[in-house]
């Protein structure tokens, strides 16, 4: 039997995974000086931690499928507790990366099987409606992370924005081994072919791979927005630790704002229109950020405008297209679910990579980016509207 605590579990599971990167990132400043390093080593522990992620979430579906959901949930967990603390304590950026790495391996855990127990759990619509439940409620959290860890920076330094993430680690860990039950009832042997051959299917569905990129491009642009923003907004435009976590706290608290009211959006709408328009703000969201950048206009109420457009738009689209990818394939959704966060994180890690490098202080950088993330993804979806028109949406959503 389902517990009713299921949703508090599987959130409080996701926290410290989408907490983490907007707690550390006002105190990244500070790190360059505090390890020695440089500006492009720091934003490099973004990409290092989506690395492992990638990696690791590759195997943590199918293991899920074979030795239940919450074996893999508790093993999982551990890892990331173990990382986090590993970042409190690095001495050097060097094993500062190998903390982040291990922290990401353990973070896949959560992302990857906690939607897999809401696939278990729930169908339909009520899937469709609890994903937008659990952006809601994590956007939430992350519009104040910024905030918060810019609180905790200013009272114990970038260590403590890292102590802060690995108490959120510690008593999520707790919480699973006492509460988590088991909705993984019909197990799948654990044969290497045949995860192989899941992987195999699911790689070679020309609209499961297109689909998935949509919305992963699309992360992968935030996420170098993410990365290079305390360094733009800090050292170049000159504003507080204070006045950058605002900025950076309105942006996710639009997409939470937007991921709150999903539902009622793609009732209003339908699908098909909720990720067309939501494509279309954040089309519009990136050309008003690279705007400003090619008039050498330096304003960060403008720019954080533009960043807001861009998140409405995503979050708008977001529920719709996960729900449907992640069901494509129903009875390998542990499977699906690893595929889908391990190309998102791939993508991502390299999308911040190279964003990091290409980054040379100014607003255009941080534009070009963008649209680049803005473009492909724009061309993935029109590819697939063509293919599907989406009209199956509604009819998996029933």
């Amino acid at each position: 039997m389902i517990t009713r605590f299921l949703p508090f579990l599987l959130i409080v599971s996701l926290v410290a995974p989408c907490m983490e990167v907007d707690l550390s990132a006002p105190s990244f400043p500070a790190i360059v000086p505090g390890l020695n390093t440089t500006d492009a080593w720091v934003q490099m522990t973004i990409a290092i931690n989506f690395l492992g992620f990638a990696i690791s979430g590759i195997l943590y579906g199918p293991l899920s499928d074979s030795f239940g959901r919450r074996p893999v949930m508790i093993y999982g967990n551990a890892l990331l507790l173990i990382g986090a603390a590993g970042c409190v304590f690095a001495p050097s950026i060097e094993l500062l990366l190998v903390s982040r790495f291990i922290q990401g391996m353990g973070a896949a855990a959560s992302a990857v099987v906690a939607f897999a127990i809401v696939a278990d759990a729930y169908e339909g619509v009520k899937s469709t409606r609890f994903i937008g439940i659990m952006n809601s409620a994590l956007t939430a959290l992350m519009a104040i992370a910024p905030v918060l860890g810019s609180f905790v920076f200013k009272a114990v330094g970038w260590r403590g924005s890292y102590g802060f993430v690995a108490i959120l680690c510690l008593v999520s860990w707790l919480l699973l081994v006492i509460g988590l039950p088991e909705t993984k009832h019909k197990r799948e042997p654990f044969h290497l072919k045949k995860i192989i051959l899941d992987y195999k299917r699911l790689l070679s569905s020309t609209p499961f791979m297109v689909l998935s990129f949509v919305p992963t491009v699309l992360c992968a642009g935030y996420f170098s927005f993410i990365a290079c923003s305390p360094f733009w907004y800090m050292d170049e435009m000159h504003l507080s630790v204070m006045a950058y976590a605002l900025y950076q706290g309105s942006i996710v608290a639009v997409f939470s704002l937007v991921s709150i009211f999903s539902s009622k959006l793609i009732k209003h709408f339908g699908e098909r229109r909720n990720v067309t328009y939501g494509m279309g703000f954040s089309f519009i969201g990136t050309c008003m950020i690279l705007f400003m950048g090619l008039m050498r206009i330096p304003s960060p109420m403008f720019i954080t405008l533009g960043m807001i457009v861009f998140a409405t738009g995503f979050a708008a689209l977001y529920p719709v297209v996960f729900s449907y990818s992640l069901n494509m394939f129903p009875e390998i959704r542990g499977a699906a679910s690893s595929v889908l966060m391990a190309i998102r994180m791939i993508v991502v890690s390299t999308g911040v990579g190279l964003g990091s490098l290409f980054y040379n202080g100014q607003a255009l950088s941080i534009g070009v980016i963008l649209i680049i993330c803005t473009l492909l993804s724009l061309i993935f979806l029109s590819s697939i509207l063509k293919a599907l028109g989406l009209s199956q949406f509604s009819h998996n959503a029933q």
